[in-house]
């Protein structure tokens, strides 16, 4: 049976296993030899990433032509609107290709959310506000481009779900062998 590991990746960690120099990687804290990342996180965002040791779910997971569904908190700056979340529920004209449609709803800060080092940068006499987006595609920074383009920056991201499998209550740099049920869920 294939191997899957799920892994909360913590700010400032890069998805390889090979040393870069400058930021930890993978290696730092999955000690496990012949498993791959099935997709990718930005050095500064935070949460759920999937390894595998099976090349065709490695595919599988990361390709957008499956379509498996990936759902993210992102910290805005601002207070969000409803004219903003419509934008996003319908697709974001990025420059270079539009968005497909998103799921987008305002949310108060998620529960059991983990203290964030670096913190943020705060403003004093701006608010900050919570989105949890679900898309079925993702390009390169696609979520913190979207926010951006309707007018709220993204502070803080952290992809919480991938298809079934949730980070559950895994704390950065922490990780676990997925359930048979999930594995089952994945295919």
């Amino acid at each position: 049976m294939s191997r899957i590991v799920v892994f909360n990746k913590p700010y400032g960690v890069i998805c390889q296993f090979s040393p870069d120099g400058k930021h930890p990687t993978l290696k730092d804290f999955i000690p496990i030899p012949g498993i791959y990342p099935a997709g990718r996180l930005d050095t500064d965002s935070e949460g759920l990433l999937i390894l595998t040791d099976d090349g065709a779910l490695q595919h599988r997971l990361a390709h957008p032509i499956h379509k498996l569904p990936k759902t993210y908190w992102a910290q805005v700056e601002g207070a969000v609107d409803g004219i903003a979340l419509q934008a996003l529920q319908s697709g974001v004209n990025l420059g270079d290709f539009i968005t497909l449609p998103a799921q987008a709803r305002a949310i108060t800060e998620p529960a059991n959310l983990w203290v964030r080092l670096p913190p943020i940068r705060e403003r004093k006499n701006i608010p900050t506000s919570w989105i949890e987006l679900v898309l079925k595609e993702g390009k390169n920074r696609q979520v913190r481009r979207m926010t951006a383009k309707v007018g709220y920056p993204t502070l803080r991201l952290i992809r919480c779900q991938i298809g079934s499998i949730t980070l559950e209550k895994l704390m950065p740099g922490e990780y676990r062998e997925a359930t048979v049920a999930e594995f089952a869920a994945l295919n």
